[in-house]
């Protein structure tokens, strides 16, 4: 089910996305009508809309075509909004100017879903800070880690930081049980900023490097899809599945409340 600007899309509609993939977007769950960090999403929306469009998106015009499409919906479900100029031209994407909003809804799975495996690759994503729906260098690397037998791809900078996973943040546990945010170029994803709003456990943001890992307690990835799922093997490094603070973290990300669209 999509909309484009509060109205059904069509095809045509979606051939400006589908040859140029320029745009930027935010995923969400919504659960009974209810969207955790729901404001955190919408400044990205703005946010990004000034730095790939240089203009200034309507936010209220937004969540009101995210109201309009999630109308009646009851359960769990997935909602993205992408920002896109179905008018882009390759040529000119300075003369982009005006983006419409899609608005998709999608079946999603249970939050915490298994523990995944992730291999390491030295990687910086193009403009980290930005949502962008340019996947491709993405998704090969995690093709490349699966085809090596592991679940995704965690990245690595140039100088040696570790920084986060393939479309997800990624946190430590060192031995005394503080959460470690890596301190790297990095997507600010909204679960990991709502974890960071919490009082408990302790948490800091500082460098990690391939080195520090094998004396890390326990790791974990975190988006709006999974929640809090633990990461058990980091390369040839394994992790435990059960750390009482993941077991915290996960309970504190579940009660924070959903804002009611």
């Amino acid at each position: 089910m999509a909309e484009l600007n509060g109205k059904p899309v069509t095809l045509d509609d979606l051939e400006g996305l589908a040859l140029t993939n320029y745009g930027h977007f935010t995923s969400m769950r919504m659960e009974d009508g209810t969207i955790r960090g729901l404001s955190l999403h919408l400044d990205r929306l703005v946010r990004d809309c000034r730095i790939v469009f240089g203009v200034e998106l309507d936010r209220e015009r937004t969540l009101n075509y995210i109201r309009n499409l999630a109308d009646g919906v009851t359960g769990v479900a997935g909602l993205r909004v992408t920002v896109f100029d179905p008018a882009l031209d390759m040529g000119r994407p300075s003369d982009a100017k005006d983006p419409h909003v899609l608005v998709n809804l999608r079946p999603a799975g249970a939050l915490s879903p298994s523990p995944l495996t992730a291999k390491t690759f030295t990687f910086t994503r193009d403009n980290a800070a930005v949502k962008h729906i340019g996947l491709h260098p993405q998704l090969r690397l995690r093709r490349d880690a699966q085809l090596a037998g592991f679940d995704d791809a965690v990245f690595i900078e140039s100088d040696g930081r570790i920084s986060e996973g393939g479309t997800w943040n990624l946190g430590f546990i060192d031995q005394d049980g503080t959460v470690i945010w890596p301190d790297a170029p990095v997507l600010p994803g909204t679960t990991m900023l709502l974890l960071q709003s919490l009082n408990a456990p302790k948490q800091v943001t500082a460098p990690v490097r391939l080195a520090d890992v094998p004396n890390m307690a326990a790791a974990f990835a975190t988006n709006t899809t999974i929640g809090v799922r633990s990461v058990s093997a980091l390369d040839d490094v394994q992790f435990p599945q059960d750390h009482p603070v993941l077991t915290v973290l996960r309970d504190a990300y579940a009660s924070i409340p959903g804002d009611r669209l």
